[in-house]
């Protein structure tokens, strides 16, 4: 049975996106069956696969509101083992389409749940809000993996998040945990950059991934390519950081088992 992770944070350019496609190749290297599921209207997890979001014939909007099962929207990428579910622009409306659908918070469940007979690790990639669209990820997921930089605002806004997860654990989701919080976009040369990851390990201690994403030029260049880090630049200090982070969620899970 795989594990379902959302990658949330409701605050924008933090680095969900680019954790969740990096995440995604390096556990595929591993040779770990990984689907990514974009659940952010603006489809950047699919564009960073090099997948044109505008020529596809279906995606998660036509599986949460129409009658299109997930298998005939899912798409293979250039990696072995690893797939991807896409989003577009159509998604937008889905809240509001959502609304009069009887328990309204499942869909996305439901619809993830059958799957994690085929993959090892199905990542959700949320969109930087804390609406319907999050919410039924969050009510799907295992677990929620944080992404955030070391900068005062980010660890501002952590706070509504993490009351949202305590809310949707109460009232949907009893089993969701808190896989871990990640430091991105780190670089160790500014001094506010260290003192806020020192506060953030202060706060959360074991929930602090030991691995963080130091910022690294590559990683933009490879989204914009349409490719992982791994493909793109594989020795690179950004493909390595979430190489080291793929091993560290494996090895987290094995020590549960």
């Amino acid at each position: 049975m795989g594990k379902i992770i959302a990658l949330a944070n409701q605050k924008g350019g933090v680095g969900k996106t680019t954790t969740t496609i990096n995440l995604a190749a390096s556990l595929a290297a591993l040779e770990k069956k990984v689907l990514v599921v974009d659940a952010d209207p603006q489809a950047n997890s699919s564009s960073g696969f090099g997948i044109d979001v505008k020529n596809i014939k279906s995606s998660i909007y036509e599986s949460l509101i129409g009658d299109v099962a997930p298998s005939e929207a899912i798409l293979n990428s250039e990696m072995d083992n690893l797939d991807i579910f896409p989003s577009c622009i159509d998604l937008v409306g889905a809240e509001v389409e959502m609304l009069n659908i009887e328990r309204r918070e499942y869909l996305l469940r439901n619809m993830l749940y059958p799957l994690k007979q085929k993959y090892d690790y199905i990542l959700i990639d949320c969109s930087p809000s804390l609406g319907l669209i999050t919410v039924n990820a969050l009510t799907a997921a295992d677990s929620v993996m944080i992404p955030f930089q070391c900068e005062y605002f980010a660890l501002e806004g952590i706070s509504k998040l993490l009351n949202t997860i305590k809310i949707i654990k109460s009232k949907l989701n009893p089993s969701l945990e808190i896989e871990g919080f990640l430091i991105t976009m780190y670089d160790a040369r500014l001094r506010v950059a260290n003192q806020y990851y020192e506060e953030i390990k202060r706060l959360f201690q074991d929930l602090v991934f030991t691995t963080v994403i130091q910022r690294n030029v590559k990683l933009i260049e490879a989204a914009g390519s349409g490719k992982p880090a791994l493909l793109y630049e594989a020795d690179s200090k950004g493909s390595i950081n979430h190489m080291q982070l793929a091993k560290e969620l494996i090895d987290k899970d094995l020590k549960r088992k």
